[in-house]
C-alpha cells in the first residue's frame, strides 16, 4: 500500500514538472524565418531557367555547345545568387507585387550581365562566344525567370492551399493596412471575415477608428466564439503595443481554438529611420534608428566616395587652382576657411572650404550669411551662388570625414541650436556628411532664417537615410550636376 502510494506521488511530480518544463519552454520558444524551404525552391529554379536558356540559346541559334559555356553559365549563377541576394528578390516571398518583384530580379541580371561583359573584355575571352548565342540568352533568362513567378502565383491561386478566412483583431490604421495589403495579394486565397474590436472610437484615429471607416463584426467574446466555432481560420492581432495585457488574454482564449493567430506589432508609432528586422538567437529585434552604411552597404558607399571622388578632383584641380589665385588676389586672409563641424554619430571634423568671406568665423556663435550679407567678398559671393566654395570638401571625402552625397554638415553652433528646436535633428549624423545632398537637390539650399525651412531640410536629410541606396546617391549627384549647384538663395 505504501509502495502504490509512493508510486502515484512519483507519477503526480513527474506530471508536475512536465507541466513545468512545457510551460518554461513554451514561454520562451524560437522564432523561425517563414518561406526559408519556399526561398531555397526559388533560388534553385532561378538556377534551372539561367543555366537553361543558354542552352536554349545555344540550340536556336544553331551553336554547338563548348566548355566555356559551361564556364558563363555557372558564373552567372554564382553572380545571380549574390545580385539576387543583395536586391532582396527572395526577401518578400508571396508579399509585393508581381512586378515590383520583376523589376528586382531584372535588376539583378543586369547586373549580371554588365559583370559578365567586363570579364569577357578585360580577359580577351569575348570572341569565344557566339554574340547571337549570347544576347539571346540575355533576353530568355529573365523572361523565363518572370514567368516562373507569375506562373507559381498563378498555380498558387488556381490550386495551392483551400481557401481560408482571416479576421483582424484592432480597428485601428494598422489593422486597415494590413487588410488591404491582403486583398491585394489574391493568390494567398483569403476571404477576409471583418474586423474585431470593443475599444472606444478614439479621437486618436491609430487607435481606433470610426464605424464609418470600418465595419465592425464585434468585440473579443464574439471572435472567440466565431474562431471556436470554425468560422475564422486566422486571426491578424493589430492591437498597439500598450496592450499587451489583453493580446495575452485573447492570445490564452484563443488557445482553446484551432485557429492561426499571428501578431502585428505596431512599429509604425515611431518615427523609422533605415528600420531593420532580424533575429538573434530566435529573438526578434527591430532596430528603430540605424545607419544604412553597416558592413557591405558601408563599405559600397566608402568605394563610391573613393572612385567618384578621386576622378571629381582629377576634373576640378584646374579650376581649383584658378579659384585659389582669385581668393588672394581679391581679399586678405587664407584661401581656405576651415570650421569646426559634426560628422557622422556628432564627432567633431573639420570641413574645408574655399574662403568667401572676410571672416573666419568657428566659435560658439556663428551668424548664416544672408543677403547683401557685408561680410561676403564680390568674388565669395560669385564663390557660394555656384557652390564653387565647397570644392575643397572632395578632400574631406577622400579623407573619409565627409560623402560625397549626404546631408549637408552645419557649424556646430546651429547644431547645438537646432537640435533642441527640432525633434530627430540629430539623426542626420547617422550617416557622414556631404556635399551635396536630398535636401539640396529639392530647393533647400542657402539661408534658412525660418525654422520650417530647416525642418523642412532636415525632414528630407532623414528620408535620404531612411530609403538610401546606391541608385539614389547617383540620381542626386545628376540632379546636382544641372540644378544643385546655382542658386539665387545661397548668399
Amino acid at each position: 500500500m505504501q509502495s502504490e502510494k509512493s508510486r502515484i506521488e512519483q507519477n503526480t511530480s513527474d506530471v508536475n514538472k512536465g507541466r513545468q518544463d512545457f510551460e518554461s519552454h513554451g514561454a520562451s520558444g524560437q522564432i523561425r524565418p517563414q518561406h526559408s524551404k519556399h526561398h531555397a525552391i526559388s533560388r534553385v529554379l532561378d538556377g534551372i531557367a539561367i543555366y537553361a536558356t543558354l542552352k536554349l540559346a545555344a540550340f536556336v541559334n544553331s551553336v554547338a555547345w563548348e566548355s566555356q559555356y559551361d564556364l558563363a553559365g555557372l558564373l552567372a549563377l554564382l553572380m545571380f545568387s549574390f545580385f539576387a541576394e543583395y536586391n532582396e528578390v527572395y526577401y518578400s516571398w508571396r508579399g509585393s507585387r508581381l512586378h515590383k518583384e520583376a523589376l528586382r530580379l531584372v535588376f539583378s541580371w543586369l547586373c549580371v550581365t554588365a559583370a559578365l561583359v567586363a570579364i569577357a573584355f578585360f580577359t580577351k575571352e569575348s570572341e569565344d562566344f557566339s554574340r547571337r548565342v549570347i544576347g539571346t540568352w540575355f533576353i530568355l533568362a529573365p523572361s523565363a525567370m518572370v514567368l516562373l513567378y507569375a506562373g507559381a502565383r498563378l498555380w498558387l491561386a488556381l490550386f495551392g492551399q483551400s481557401r481560408r478566412t482571416f479576421a483582424v483583431v484592432g480597428a485601428n490604421k494598422l489593422g486597415q493596412r494590413l487588410e488591404q495589403s491582403l486583398a491585394e495579394m489574391p493568390w494567398m486565397r483569403f476571404r477576409f471575415v471583418g474586423y474585431f474590436d470593443d475599444r472606444e472610437v478614439s479621437t486618436d484615429s491609430k487607435w481606433r477608428l470610426p464605424d464609418s471607416e470600418v465595419s465592425i463584426c464585434g468585440g473579443l467574446d464574439e471572435l472567440y466564439r466565431d474562431a471556436k466555432a470554425g468560422r475564422v481560420d486566422v486571426i491578424y492581432i493589430a492591437l498597439p503595443m500598450r496592450a499587451e495585457k489583453r493580446i495575452k488574454q485573447l492570445i490564452a482564449k484563443l488557445a482553446d481554438t484551432t485557429v492561426s493567430v499571428i501578431i502585428v506589432p505596431d512599429f509604425f508609432v515611431f518615427d523609422l529611420l533605415h528600420a531593420r528586422w532580424t533575429t538573434i538567437q530566435g529573438i526578434p529585434a527591430v532596430s528603430v534608428y540605424d545607419s544604412p552604411h553597416l558592413l557591405l552597404d558601408g563599405f559600397e558607399k566608402r568605394m563610391e566616395d573613393i572612385i567618384l571622388g578621386s576622378a571629381i578632383l582629377v576634373v576640378i584641380a584646374i579650376p581649383m587652382l584658378f579659384i585659389s589665385i582669385g581668393v588672394k588676389l581679391t581679399s586678405r586672409g587664407p584661401i581656405f576657411f576651415k570650421q569646426r563641424r559634426y560628422g557622422v554619430h556628432g564627432e567633431e571634423i573639420e570641413v574645408w572650404k574655399f574662403r568667401s568671406m572676410t571672416v573666419c568665423e568657428d566659435g560658439d556663435h556663428v551668424l548664416q550669411a544672408t543677403k547683401n550679407d557685408p561680410r561676403v567678398t564680390r568674388f565669395g559671393a560669385f564663390l557660394r551662388r555656384t557652390s564653387l566654395d565647397e570644392l575643397p570638401q572632395f578632400l574631406n571625402v577622400l579623407r573619409g570625414t565627409m560623402s560625397i552625397v549626404g546631408p549637408r554638415p552645419h557649424a556646430i553652433a546651429h547644431n547645438e541650436y537646432y537640435r533642441q528646436q527640432i525633434q530627430g535633428y540629430m539623426l542626420r549624423h547617422k550617416v557622414k556628411p556631404g556635399i551635396t545632398g536630398l535636401a539640396q537637390i529639392k530647393g533647400y539650399r542657402g539661408e534658412t532664417e525660418t525654422m520650417d525651412k530647416m525642418a523642412g531640410r532636415i525632414r528630407y536629410d532623414l528620408d535620404y537615410i531612411r530609403y538610401w541606396s546606391l541608385w539614389l546617391d547617383l540620381k542626386i549627384i545628376f540632379v546636382t550636376i544641372f540644378k544643385g549647384f546655382v542658386s539665387q538663395r545661397a548668399y
